[in-house]
């Protein structure tokens, strides 16, 4: 049975994860570039859902959770060349910030069974990606 708890936490990922992609849509398709601080703080927004997997390796994400759902957005937001490398950045400074759990970020494209187009290590040189 779903809590309302639940539900409602739910419902609140979903209105943040439209306005963030929104907001994002419309800087890029209008023209106007943000600079790369705002787009890591969408990415670090989005990753925020699985915060407590990434800090504790508990519980596990799966499809649908709001965890995996910000992954979603995040590959959705992934869509360009351009994109990708401003994602990928943006996670290998997440990595660095999370260094000892590095590891549970690496993971949470594969628990979600979404793809960012590339592979999240700390060796990966993102100018590469395309």
């Amino acid at each position: 049975m779903v809590s309302l708890k639940n539900t409602l936490s739910m419902r609140v990922l979903i209105v943040v994860l439209i306005v963030v992609s929104t907001s994002w849509w419309w800087r890029h398709t209008m023209g106007d570039e943000q600079p790369q601080q705002e787009e890591c703080a969408t990415v670090k927004a989005l990753i925020s859902a699985c915060s407590s997997f990434v800090m504790y390796g508990l519980p596990d994400p799966i499809p649908g959770s709001p965890c995996c759902v910000a992954m979603l957005s995040l590959s959705n937001l992934a869509d360009s060349t351009d994109n990708r490398q401003n994602v990928c950045r943006c996670m290998m400074d997440l990595i660095t910030t999370y260094n000892p759990n590095a590891t549970s970020i690496a993971t949470l494209p594969g628990f979600c069974g979404v793809s960012l187009g590339f592979i999240i290590d700390p060796n990966t040189d993102c100018e590469y990606i395309g």
